[in-house]
């Protein structure tokens, strides 16, 4: 099995304003913004300094009426047996593996409750991603579950996650929030089963590290953007927020401090 086999290792959003999203990202996270240069493509790269961190593209016409949202993609070096385990252990396959030109291959697919992601696998060495809390990048996953046990064995069987620390948050009426790794390794991510509470279906959420989290936090309102959720501080002494665009699509910030 490759190393990076299970790893989260691309980010993208798809959103209706790519050049709005750019500036708003730009001022919030610091990233800069480049065309790619791939050709009949219009697809934005954001980096982190020198980095290649995400992606950022127009709602393609056939998903017209989409919600904006942060797509993760997830590294397999067999992408057409990722995609008969994720059929054979309950999830669904939203769009059969494609080519892009001189990069690799994708394909979209869903857990069981329907929590989206992609797959992505290339000829070269899987993108890697540099230490969790590194400012500009990505510092955790987190899924609002459908079912936290059921969600946990999908993953589990599809791409070898395996369990980290759970912490216990009942008295707050929101169950467990169980950490994963991949293969025993660092933490990477956490899940947990949507609140009943909760207007959104299952999803995936991505958190981007800053350097202090309340200023980060008003830049996002202050660029036209809401924070829906924090300043929290959660185990490991980190503070985060929830968080939506200006055009809409859910994200979250985590910092050191505040």
């Amino acid at each position: 099995m490759h190393k990076d086999y299970g790893k989260f290792c691309w980010y993208e959003l798809i959103t209706p304003d790519v050049p709005a999203a750019a500036r708003f990202y730009g001022s919030v996270v610091g990233w800069s913004t480049r065309d790619s240069g791939m050709p009949g493509m219009n697809y934005t790269l954001a980096y982190a300094g020198e980095r290649q961190v995400a992606g950022l593209m127009e709602t393609p016409a056939e998903a017209k009426g989409m919600p904006p949202l942060w797509m993760g993609y997830i590294f397999t070096d067999k992408i057409e047996e990722t995609l008969k385990d994720i059929t054979a252990n309950g999830g669904k396959i939203h769009r059969q593996p494609q080519d892009i030109p001189g990069v690799g291959r994708f394909a979209i697919a869903a857990d069981p409750h329907g929590a989206v992601f992609s797959l992505f696998t290339t000829e070269d060495e899987s993108p890697g991603q540099p230490g969790m809390m590194t400012p500009g990048h990505i510092g955790w996953h987190e899924l609002m579950a459908g079912k936290l046990d059921e969600a946990w064995t999908f993953y589990e069987k599809t791409f070898g996650w395996t369990k980290g620390m759970a912490v216990d948050m009942s008295e707050n009426d929101m169950g467990v929030y169980q950490t994963f790794g991949v293969r025993g390794g660092d933490m990477i991510g956490g899940m947990m089963t949507n609140p009943p509470a909760s207007p959104a279906p299952p999803f995936w959420g991505y958190y981007f590290v800053v350097e202090g989290l309340d200023a980060a936090a008003k830049r996002v309102t202050d660029g036209g953007g809401q924070v829906v959720m924090g300043p929290m501080e959660v185990p490991g002494g980190a503070w985060i927020v929830n968080c939506t665009d200006p055009q809409g699509a859910f994200f979250s910030l985590v910092a050191m401090s505040r």
